[in-house]
This record gives structure tokens, C-alpha cells and sequence, in this order.
């Protein structure tokens, strides 16, 4: 009976969220109140299980979140982002500027809050993309989606990574040298296997992209021959011309039929984020709202987050080493790496911007942080609630190596939860807190490493984001593109990630 109590609970939290629309944190608390005393905890012993679930996740990472999106906030304030990428483009040319938006975004600024590093590099992604030929817009959007999101499950500090360590118990030095290997191989192999179905017809700009203000689709094919030479030889993103060659043989005609899609979010230019205005400019003051002085040189607006990974990359190599130091551990700990980054990006805020601009940044920061920390903290409770109900004796017989369940079985069963709990709820960070609260609690019975049980659940809660996500409908007007373009951009690439990445896994756990 406990494995039923458990799969009508979780069920009870995926139609609350999917039906009615409930959020989730009261969805969340709804199936652990259900579960508990469903399964003979009791009022009190289930509400005070709910409440230590809660405690005990927020003991884990609820500084690392506060501290992440806080710093977060602070950096996209300042444009570093946007900096970093117009200077990938101009370093690389539009040909390879895709690879550097997914390899930069998933791995230098790995996503601490998605919707915000959408908002940052979306303009960048879509003002980039007519240099890149006929396929630079979904060329661009895929490698947007592959870089936030995969940075977002695998890599420190996104907060589907701290999540999925701090219900596991995985140390976080351990899931920074995993993640930080495997987060950016999987985007950037995402990325080139969507540019190869790309070639193959799998994108129609006639029905998958929103007409915008930048002419009709015979002036952009005519872009498109223009600037196709430079970006085949890896150019420098425009910064010399091409002389036109004319119109392609195949440029629809002005007015040709090519229907207005996507509804009532689609954006204009001129609706459209400053930034999407330029690429190869720097980022000045005059860029940046709030800003008093020229905004830091590229190397100095990317130590706050660089100071923080090589203190949590040193700890791990002392204690990997065997290198006993309270000072080594007092400066690799994530909670001391990641309050440093913080107070960098601070120091540095205040001298480039206004104090209200600063403060408004902060202010963003904090309402984001409750938000993340409730819906975090109550997946911590029903995870704390299935602990208790002796689900782990249950399920310990169907996972566990003395069943005859391979490791590989192990991990495709656990990424399968993930993916479908994804795919139910609508949201990557729910699905893989609740698949983490699945598998918390008979993990000691698995014959596989914690780090790689982790690994798993982000790759399954990365599986195909779809309609039921916010994130897809700011993806679709944010990047230009129809409600169908956005299943190819986002959901089909974000599926492929998650494939990618699970074999990336298997391979893992072999060498571990």
C-alpha cells in the first residue's frame, strides 16, 4: 500500500499543477499532507515531518540559493553576459558563435535563475543570428536552450544542480567536477547534432519564425548569401562586408503569405530589449541602466564567478589529494565560495552603478530567492515524507543490484522518473527535486554512486520542456519564433540534451 499512497500523492501534485493550475509549493504540500497520513504517520508525526523535510534541505543549499541568485542578479545588472558573448562573436565569427553561446552559458555562467539568463541572452541570440545565414535563428535558440538549461541540472551553481546535491547528499566539490565536465560536452554535442538535422530540413523559417521588422524574407535571404561566406570561414561576425551577390532563387516575394504565427506573444524590434540593437559593439554605461561608470573590462566582471568555482574546485582537489587544512576547507566550502562571489559582484555593482540601481537589483534578487527557496524547501518535505513511510524497503527491491538490475538499468530507470515527472509537471526544477526525493531514501541500497544517481536526475528533468512551462512561452516571443519554432528550438532540443547527456552518464559510471 505505501508504493500506492506514494504514486496517487505524486499524482495529486502533477493534476493540482496541471488541471486547476495550483502552484506548485501548495501542490507540493498538498500530496506531502495526503502521503503522511495516508501511510500511518499521523497528523503530528506528518506535519513535523514535513516541517525538519523542510529544515533539512534549507540547512543543505538555502544559503547557496540565496547567495546564487543574488549574484545572479547582480551580474546580469551590469551586462556581463552580454559583454562575454559579443566577445565570443567577435573572437570567433558567427560560424562558431553558437558552440561559444552554449559552451559560455552553460559552463561560465552556469543558470542561476533560467528565466533571467533568458531574458539577458535571448536579444543577443536573435540580434546575432541574421549573420549566421538561413539558419541562424533556430541555429541560435537551440544553443540558447541547450546552454541555460543543461547548465541549469548539471553544473554549479544552477539551482537544479545545488537542489539535486543537497537531497542527495552529494558533496557539492564532487558535483562541480562532474557537472563541469559533463554540463558543457552535452550542450555543445546538442548543439552540433541540432545544426546537423537543421541541414536536413527539420526547420521552416515560413511557419517557425515570426516576421519582424528586419524587411521581408527576400531582403533577409539576401542577407543570408551575403554574409554565408564569413560565417563558413569563421569570420569576425560582419565586421567586414561582403558585396551582395542579389536575391536567392528561392527568396519568397514580399507579401508572399508567410503568416503572422505565434499569437499574441510575439515581440517586435522595436518592443524588443535594448540589447538586441547590436553584437559587436562593447557594452558601455550608455548600455546599462543605472550606470554611473564604463563598465568593467570582460576579465574582471567574470571573477565573481570564476573566484567561486576555483575555491570549490580547490577544496575538492585538496580533499581528493588528501591535503588537510582548515583553511583550504574553510575557503572551498560552497556557502564561504559562493558569499565571496556575491560580495564581489556587489563591490563591483556599487562602483560601476547608481546606489538605486543596485538596490533594485538586489530587491529582484530577494523576490526571486523566496520564490525558489519555498518551492525548493517543500520538495524537501515530501521527499522527507516518503523517507518515513518505508517506501525505501518497497522500492529497494526494484532498484537495488541484488534484484539482478544492472548499473545501467539503475540509471535509465532513475532518469526515466525524472523525465517523466518533467514532462508532467512542466517545470525542471520541480520534477528533479521530486525525483530526488523518490530516490533519497533507498540510495544507500543502490549499487551506484551517489554522484552518478545525481547526475541522472538532471538529465531526466531536463527531458523535453514544453507547453506547460512558462519558460516556453517567454522563450517563443523572445527569440522570434512560432509556437511550433519554439517545440523545435526548446522542446525537441531540450529532449536531445537529455538523451546526450544520459549517455554521457552511462559512460560515467563506468570510470567511477
Amino acid at each position: 500500500m505505501t508504493a500506492l499512497h506514494t504514486a496517487i500523492a505524486i499524482l495529486v501534485v502533477i493534476l493540482l499543477i496541471l488541471v486547476p493550475k495550483v502552484e506548485p509549493v501548495i501542490a507540493l504540500v498538498i500530496g506531502s499532507l495526503y502521503l503522511g497520513i495516508a501511510s500511518g504517520l499521523g497528523f503530528e508525526g506528518t506535519i513535523h515531518t514535513i516541517v525538519d523535510g523542510f529544515g533539512d534541505i534549507m540547512a543543505e543549499v538555502g544559503l547557496l540559493i540565496g547567495f546564487g541568485v543574488l549574484l545572479g542578479s547582480l551580474l546580469n545588472s551590469m551586462g556581463s553576459l552580454q559583454k562575454l558573448v559579443e566577445k565570443l562573436l567577435r573572437a570567433l565569427g558567427p560560424g562558431k558563435l553558437p558552440y561559444a553561446l552554449a559552451g559560455a552559458l552553460s559552463a561560465v555562467f552556469p543558470s542561476i535563475y533560467v528565466d533571467v539568463q533568458l531574458v539577458l541572452a535571448a536579444p543577443l541570440a536573435k540580434s546575432a543570428a541574421p549573420r549566421m545565414g538561413r539558419y541562424g535563428l533556430p541555429m541560435m535558440s537551440g544553443a540558447l536552450s541547450a546552454g541555460i538549461l543543461v547548465g541549469y541540472v548539471f553544473v554549479v551553481p544552477g539551482l537544479g544542480t545545488l537542489a539535486i546535491a543537497g537531497l542527495l547528499h552529494v558533496p557539492l566539490s564532487t558535483m562541480l567536477v562532474y557537472g563541469f565536465v559533463l554540463g558543457p560536452l552535452a550542450a555543445l554535442l546538442t548543439t552540433f547534432l541540432y545544426g546537423r538535422l537543421l541541414r536536413h530540413g527539420l526547420w521552416n523559417p515560413e511557419t517557425d519564425e515570426v516576421p519582424d521588422a528586419e524587411g521581408t524574407q527576400e531582403e533577409r535571404d539576401e542577407r543570408a548569401d551575403r554574409d554565408a561566406p564569413a560565417a563558413d570561414a569563421g569570420g569576425s561576425g560582419g565586421a567586414k562586408s561582403v558585396p551582395p551577390r542579389g536575391p536567392r532563387g528561392n527568396a519568397a516575394a514580399p507579401g508572399s503569405g508567410r503568416r503572422p504565427a505565434g499569437g499574441s506573444g510575439a515581440v517586435t524590434t522595436a518592443e524588443a530589449p535594448a540589447a538586441a540593437t547590436t553584437v559587436a559593439a562593447d557594452v558601455t554605461e550608455a548600455d546599462v541602466p543605472g550606470a554611473r561608470r564604463p563598465m568593467p573590462p570582460l576579465y574582471l566582471a567574470l571573477l565573481p564567478i570564476a573566484v567561486p568555482l576555483l575555491l570549490i574546485a580547490t577544496g575538492a582537489i585538496s580533499d581528493a589529494a588528501g591535503v588537510k587544512s582548515d583553511l583550504l576547507t574553510f575557503l572551498g566550502d560552497p556557502a564561504f565560495a559562493l558569499f565571496a562571489g556575491l560580495v564581489g559582484a556587489y563591490a563591483l555593482a556599487k562602483w560601476v552603478l547608481t546606489d538605486e540601481r543596485v538596490g533594485e537589483a538586489m530587491t529582484e534578487g530577494f523576490h526571486s530567492t523566496g520564490q525558489i527557496l519555498l518551492v525548493t524547501g517543500v520538495g524537501g518535505s515530501l521527499g522527507a515524507v516518503i523517507g518515513e513511510t518505508g517506501l525505501d524497503d518497497v522500492l529497494a527491491g526494484v532498484f537495488s543490484a541484488d534484484a539482478g538490475m544492472s548499473t545501467v538499468v539503475t540509471i535509465l530507470l532513475v532518469w526515466l522518473v525524472a523525465a517523466l515527472l518533467h514532462l508532467a509537471i512542466g517545470s525542471i526544477g520541480v520534477a528533479a527535486i521530486a525525483a530526488a526525493g523518490i530516490i533519497a531514501p533507498i540510495m544507500g541500497e543502490l549499487a551506484v554512486p551517489p554522484a552518478v544517481l545525481a547526475l541522472a536526475i538532471g538529465s531526466g528533468s531536463l527531458f523535453a520542456l514544453q507547453v506547460n512551462s512558462n519558460f516556453f512561452w517567454m522563450f517563443q516571443p523572445l527569440l522570434g519564433v512560432t509556437t511550433r519554432g519554439a517545440l523545435k528550438a526548446l522542446t525537441f532540443v531540450t529532449a536531445l540534451a537529455s538523451v546526450v547527456s544520459l549517455a554521457l552518464v552511462i559512460a560515467v559510471s563506468f570510470v567511477v
